[in-house]
């Protein structure tokens, strides 16, 4: 009878556990050159925004950190990810079914990093709902889109940092 209740407590616990996906686009990134490659690093700007969002996962519990790999995500993500102290796990360039199906068996406490043309696809894969409706534009950098996920149940936000 004892391992019974433990063992309804425990599923109920379990189930009442939540988790949170904060998806970003990376920060601002310098003006691309004739000598510089299409992997841009992050400008001055772009640094501290860097900075500023390592302020705001503090104490967020964030227990994963996924990104591209090009300089911009990786520069975006890393403040983050020394904080936590875990390493950036790298995905490819297109976030495919693959990828969303890994994100929602994580449950934990996840950033993600992406491009303005991936951003809504990663949101919206997640969320399984419509909740950015396309590519962001060229000069949006300061889009927090929150996804709390609680008993199946997602709530979405999107912030501003």
């Amino acid at each position: 009878m004892i391992k019974l209740l433990f063992l309804l407590i425990a599923v109920s616990f379990l189930s009442a556990c939540s988790h949170t996906y904060y998806i970003v686009r990376h920060a601002e990134k310098e003006t691309p050159s004739g000598n510089m490659s299409n992997d841009v690093p992050l400008s001055d700007k772009g640094k501290a925004r860097a900075e500023a969002l390592k302020e705001l996962m503090k104490d967020k519990s964030i227990k994963a950190i996924y990104s591209t790999k090009t300089q911009r995500t990786q520069n975006t993500a890393k403040p983050t990810a020394e904080y936590f102290n875990i390493d950036i796990l790298p995905y490819g360039p297109s976030p495919d079914s693959a990828f969303i199906a890994t994100m929602k068996a994580l449950r934990k406490n996840v950033l993600i990093v992406g491009h303005s043309n991936t951003v809504d696809d990663i949101v919206n894969g997640i969320g399984r709902n419509k909740y950015v409706p396309g590519d962001l534009p060229d000069s949006a950098y300061s889009n927090l889109f929150k996804l709390k996920v609680r008993n199946g149940r997602v709530r979405f936000l999107r912030l501003n940092f």
